[in-house]
């Protein structure tokens, strides 16, 4: 344990969490990461954003978000090819008590064109969970990805049906 987790038991959990949602794979399924959210978030979980400061309260209520912004990555990472990799660094905070850290999320298509997505994080902990969370900075460099990127020309498995003579 470093002098930061120390005076700060809470950045222990955070390093944990960021660990585990950057070592996930979405092309494996989305499980992993719906798994880290139940371990690791509060049942009254708080979670805010630029768009929406009021926030979401309760993890029935970020479930679906979280959900809606998973299954759609996985499919273009399983069936499209696409490449997705998450990175994260620590940003200090003089905010005792509080976690920041600075995320990126890569996506690159199949013929090499990529976006990355940028934003920052602020959470809140309460023993071993994130009571609050907030997303801040976003930024997106590159353009958006279209279905030119993604190979959805694999063939689905071919299924036969023999009739059984009775």
């Amino acid at each position: 344990m470093n002098s930061e987790q120390i005076d700060n038991p809470s950045s222990g959990f955070d390093h944990e969490l960021n660990e585990a949602l950057v070592s996930a794979n979405i092309a494996d399924g989305y499980e992993e990461f719906l798994a880290v959210f139940d371990r690791f978030y509060a049942e009254q979980v708080e979670v805010a954003s630029e768009d929406n400061a009021a926030g979401l309260v309760g993890k029935s209520r970020v479930l679906p978000i979280l959900f809606n912004f998973l299954m759609p990555l996985y499919v273009m990472a399983e069936i499209g090819g696409l490449s997705v990799t998450l990175r994260y660094s620590t940003i200090h905070s003089d905010k005792r008590g509080e976690q920041h850290a600075e995320w990126s999320l890569d996506l690159l298509g199949i013929l090499g064109r990529r976006v990355t997505l940028h934003w920052s994080s602020a959470r809140k902990w309460r023993g071993s969970h994130v009571v609050y969370e907030r997303h801040y900075d976003h930024r997106q460099i590159g353009g958006t990805l279209t279905i030119i990127d993604l190979d959805f020309s694999t063939p689905s498995p071919r299924v036969e049906i023999t009739a059984r003579p009775s």
